[in-house]
Order: C-alpha cells, then structure tokens, then sequence
C-alpha cells in the first residue's frame, strides 16, 4: 500500500514547485552561480535581533492574543494612517503566506474566481485552488502592467475577487498609480475584493509603489510583511488590513489553524517598523541598475522597479524559458523558468539579491550563454 488513497483531492493536482524542480535538477552543481533566490542577502539588522533575544531572555515565549500583540497593531495601525490616511482593521499573521491562506479560506465559497496576473507569485493558483476557489489568469505580457480591459473581459457572475502584487514577483514591475485607480474602480463597479500583495513594498527604486487603499480603501484587503524589507524571511512574520468583517473571519481561522505569530518575531517586529533600511534600499537600487546595465542590448526586458528580480524573455536561438533555464544548469549558473509563474514559457526570473561580484559573473555567464547560439 503506497497511502496514496488517504491523500485528499484538492491536494493530489497539486505538484511539486516548480522553482524545487528546478533545484533538484541543479542538485549535482558545484558552487554555482545561484541567481534564484527569493530573499534577501543580507542579515536582519542587530536592533531588530536584539528585541527578539530580549523578549526569549525575559521569558516572554508563551502565546500572544490571535490578533497579535497590542503594542504592534498599534504600531501598525498608526504606520497605516500616516501612509495611506486609513484606519482599518488590522491583526498579525505568520507572514504574508498565512495571510494568504486565510484570505482565500476566509473569503472563497466553492466555484468563487478569483483574477490574478500571468505571470503571477507561484503559490497564488494553488492557494486558491485549496480554498475551493478557482484562479482566473489574465495575461499581461509584454509589458506587465495591469490591463484594465484584460481584468474586466475575464469577469464573470462567479468573480469574487482580485489578487494584486505589487512591486511583483517574478517581474519586479511596480503598478501605475493610474493601473491602480483603474483596478479600484473596476472592483467597486462590480463589488470585488481587492487583495493587495504588498510584501515588497518597502522595496522600491524609483518611486514609491502605489496602494489601491485610497481609491477603495472599503474593499481592500492589505497584506504585507517583514521579511523581504528586514531581511526576516526566517520569522514568518506580516499582517492584514482591511474590511472589518474579513479581517474578523480571518482571525477566528488564525485562532485553529496557526494560533498566533511567533511572540518573540512580533517583538521584535515593533523594532523593525521603527528602523531605517535606506542603506538596505539604495543597495538594492544600485545592484538593480548593475543588472540592468549588464544585459542591455543582449536580453529583452521590462525595467524592473522594486523587489529584487527582472524577468527577461529567453533569447533568440532557445524554444523556451526552461531550455534556456537548462543549458544555464550545464553552465552552472542557476535562474527560474517563467513557467513557474505563469502559463508561458518564454521568460525566466533572475534574482539580485547576491554580492556584485556574483551579480557580474552571473550576468557575463547568461549573455555569453545567450550569444552562444
């Protein structure tokens, strides 16, 4: 007996990622180039540590209040109103993924669709998938903005909502202010949910990335998160804004499925929403332009303005993004292929955040691969 009929449906067509394919198929490199990877390079800044270890060494390592610990929501909340003029309501939640996973349990009946960019993050479909929900894509190749005719022609009586990431993964593109009023408008035209992924949203090059919170603050459900921005990937740690009902049906799910976020992160979280990352900001913005400058003229691309990644068409001469992917392998340099994020395979994703001198190598090895053919 393999277990196999004890694995529940909406679990079994769901296959591995396919980033952990990609690694797998690297598993035999030695001390590669590794430009795939979707965290930051450098450490959380000591405050930040040091309010954690303070909390673990006073002996405050118990369960927190679901919503989370009063002092951060209020940080958080006042953060919300001098930003965006808005006063939500607002609870803690292990990283921006569990506040995914809420959301789509909290807000999704069976048969509810909901739209979403191709490409897109990686876990958005199968989130909504698991929630009974079915994922809508609407293509926004080749410049990756959010076409507002694109997102109201996919809109049928069953369309209950939008998911929005901005800065986005894999495209680093930031939303226009003009997009974002557009998607606002479409969704009170007909009474979405708007979801806004804002987990990079700290991380941005050239100007700030816009929130659709002030075109409909009333039906924006905010997620954002500490672990891109801080360097916190590890702890898990983000929060939810938004409608009072929703942010009351996701809690009541928090309290049975991940009780709280972790009691010392949320300490420290209150450090973290007080510190400066320009220096972090502006050596991002460098790397980002390092890139840039790099495969210009040998890779088409569409300026990437916040996150850390850029999403290049794989060049003339490959049938796809995995074969490009693929013969990088061989050259020991490891990129994601765009079907991972999306229905095409004619992109793949390169991630920024490693030292300059790998930023070099690694971009001198994908032209001289590109140009090989």
């Amino acid at each position: 007996m393999t277990g196999k009929q004890f694995v529940a449906e909406r679990v079994a067509s769901i296959g591995s990622s396919g980033i952990r394919r990609i690694f797998d198929l690297a598993a035999s490199m030695t001390n590669p180039i590794d430009m795939s990877m979707g965290q930051p390079d450098f450490d959380t800044p000591e405050p930040i540590k040091a309010a954690a270890i303070k909390c673990i060494q006073e002996g405050r390592n118990g369960y927190t209040v679901t919503h989370g610990l009063p002092e951060l929501r209020k940080t958080i909340s006042a953060k919300l109103k001098a930003e965006l003029d808005w006063e939500p309501s607002v609870f803690v939640t292990s990283g921006v993924s569990g506040g995914l996973v809420l959301a789509m349990m909290a807000c999704l009946n069976p048969g509810d669709e909901v739209l979403m960019a191709d490409p897109h993050f990686v876990s958005y479909p199968h989130l909504v998938n698991l929630a009974g929900g079915k994922p809508v894509k609407v293509s926004i190749y080749d410049d990756f903005r959010l076409h507002l005719d694109r997102f109201e022609s996919a809109i049928t009586p069953k369309t209950k909502a939008i998911l929005i990431n901005s800065p986005a993964n894999p495209t680093g593109i930031i939303a226009s202010k003009e997009d974002m009023k557009a998607m606002a408008e479409l969704a009170r035209k007909h009474d979405l949910l708007l979801i806004s992924d804002e987990i990079y949203d700290l991380l941005c090059y050239d100007e700030p990335a816009p929130s659709p919170v002030p075109f409909a603050p009333e039906r924006t459900l905010l997620l954002r998160g500490f672990g891109k921005s801080y360097g916190m990937t590890g702890w898990r740690m983000g929060y939810a804004a938004g409608p009072e009902a929703v942010i009351a049906e996701m809690a009541k799910l928090q309290q049975y499925t991940f009780v709280c976020a972790p009691h010392m992160a949320q300490e420290a979280c209150i450090t973290a929403l007080n510190s400066d990352i320009s220096e972090q900001v502006t050596n991002y913005r460098r790397k980002r332009d390092l890139v840039l400058s790099k495969l210009e003229g040998v890779f088409e691309f569409v300026r990437p303005g916040g996150g850390f990644f850029i999403y290049p068409k794989s060049p003339a001469g490959f049938k796809s993004g995995t074969a490009f992917v693929e013969e990088g392998i061989k050259n020991n340099i490891l990129v994601i292929p765009g079907n991972v994020f999306s229905d095409r395979d004619t992109h793949f994703r390169i991630s920024y955040a490693l030292s300059d001198a790998k930023i070099e190598a690694g971009c001198d090895l994908l032209c001289k691969i590109a140009q090989s053919r």
